[in-house]
């Protein structure tokens, strides 16, 4: 059961199981949050059929010429739409490397988790000349959580 003030429990991104018991491994509290941002970042907008508001439009920007207009725009959209579609962070604070490494704009999200008033981060690689489907976690990193 939850504590108190604290953001709850949810099922773990990506979704895994846990081999002992065979149910979906959960995330709580702080790690849930974080999993949701990462979640939104991910998501392209209207790639949801039912939610087509929910994501990001961050894959736009692959392939684009990253200069600092283009980097202030996106930083100020990822705000709002991060903003908007996580209610349980507030004082979202982004920002990002000023130079491109190996085809990598590394952005890092600051905020605070509302109902316990906890700072926290999460640093996004962003590729830009990589394809929209590869993502920042590696299935080998959670086969060796779950021994």
């Amino acid at each position: 059961m939850p504590k108190e003030g604290l953001p709850g429990v949810g099922m773990k991104f990506p979704p895994q199981i846990n081999r002992a018991t065979g149910r979906f491994v959960t995330s709580s509290y702080e790690e849930s949050v974080k999993e949701s941002v990462y979640l939104i970042l991910m998501t392209q907008r209207s790639e949801r059929f039912l939610r087509p508001d929910f994501g990001t439009n961050l894959m736009s920007y692959t392939f684009m010429d990253i200069n600092a207009t283009t980097v202030s725009m996106m930083i100020r959209s990822l705000r709002e739409q991060i903003t908007k579609q996580e209610p349980r962070v507030s004082n979202v604070q982004i920002t990002t490397d000023s130079e491109v490494r190996d085809g990598c704009l590394m952005i890092e999200i600051d905020y605070v988790i509302r109902d316990n008033n906890t700072s926290d981060s999460l640093v996004f690689p962003f590729y830009l000349e990589e394809s929209a489907e590869e993502e920042a976690y590696e299935p080998e990193q959670y086969e060796e959580e779950l021994e």
